[in-house]
């Protein structure tokens, strides 16, 4: 059995394994990475959350956790998917959110409650007004609802006259 020092070390291991879409942030901060634990054989086990249902990049995620951890001397590790409760930009952390502004994305604000029963379906155009990540003016608009990846959005400001991205709430 492993000891708590070796699994506060485990963990600081797997918190640096970064994000395949937004390689500026790690998955700790992106909240995707949501357990490491060590089992009664030794094994560790890193639970992952993806983004959304069918995320594209996280064969990656699993493949750059197991090859990190491998580097750092670990040879028996499973990547569990947890996909119960759903992944929520709430998960993200002030210092990812700040990345993600210094990168150029703006990041989300808050998601809107959950509930149970049947999703609301609103078809109407998105009302809200994303701050520009550059000059900090609320005077945007959304250019496309789908950027580089379906969970950011393509936006301009007239501020400044830059596009930026935005990290749609969810």
């Amino acid at each position: 059995m492993v000891n708590t020092v070796a699994l506060s070390e485990v963990r600081a291991v797997a918190e640096t394994v970064t994000d395949p879409e937004l390689p500026m942030l790690t998955l700790a901060e992106l909240g995707v990475l949501r357990d490491v634990a060590v089992d009664p054989d030794g094994r560790v086990v890193v639970s992952i959350t993806p983004t959304y249902t069918g995320c594209p990049a996280l064969d990656v995620m699993r493949d750059d956790l197991r090859a990190r951890l491998r580097r750092a001397g670990i040879d028996q590790i499973e990547v569990r998917t947890v996909l119960d409760p759903p992944w929520t930009t709430d998960w993200i952390s002030e210092s990812g959110r700040r990345k993600l502004a210094e990168a150029g994305i703006a990041p989300p604000g808050p998601a809107a409650p959950q509930t149970a029963g049947p999703v609301p379906l609103d078809l109407g155009p998105t009302r809200r007004r994303v701050r520009c990540p550059r000059c900090g003016s609320a005077d945007t608009r959304e250019l496309s609802r789908f950027g580089a990846t379906a969970c950011r959005s393509l936006h301009r400001c007239h501020g400044c006259d830059e596009p930026f991205e935005h990290f749609k709430e969810i």
